[in-house]
């Protein structure tokens, strides 16, 4: 029971930091442009297209397009991470190790190795997986949404050579 309190209190420890510490400091500075589709108009995209199978995967989660969060919700569907505590932080140590310094993902980071030993494995495993993925953090994500998803994946995780133009 105390251990459920616990994972529990560390979640929305974790919550509060992403959601209500980082985001809104880097929405000072930086201002994202605004995310080009409504849920709806995404489920109307075919299936396989990473609009469409983005809009599903929101829904399966139950969870909306929060203004500002579009792209981190994109990268949770691409990139195979739950939207769970261990896969918010399996994610950051992706980007971490794919090159991305920001104060999101090491906040997040450093929550997960002080706070998360249980994941620890997976965090390594997740920090070398984003070493050897193709450089992601300057996408332009929104760019992604008519591109079939298959397609997109395996540009990021070099499974597939194509001389078709990603972006």
């Amino acid at each position: 029971m105390m251990i459920q309190k616990l994972k529990a209190l560390r979640v929305r420890i974790l919550v509060f930091l992403t959601h209500a510490a980082a985001l809104p400091f880097l929405k000072m500075i930086i201002k994202p442009n605004p995310f080009p589709c409504s849920l709806t108009k995404l489920t109307e995209m075919p299936k396989g297209i990473v609009g469409r199978d983005l809009a599903d995967f929101m829904v399966a989660k139950n969870i909306n397009l929060l203004p500002g969060y579009e792209r981190h919700d994109m990268k949770h569907f691409l990139l195979g991470f739950d939207t769970t505590e261990e896969g918010e932080i399996c994610m950051q140590c992706f980007m971490l190790g794919n090159g991305r310094i920001s104060f999101p993902v090491l906040i997040t980071v450093i929550f997960g190795i002080i706070f998360t030993p249980e994941y620890h494995l997976k965090m390594k495993q997740s920090y070398g997986n984003g070493k050897n993925a193709t450089i992601i953090h300057d996408w332009d994500w929104f760019a992604l949404l008519p591109q079939e998803t298959n397609y997109v994946r395996n540009k990021i995780f070099k499974t597939e050579q194509s001389n078709q133009i990603l972006l």
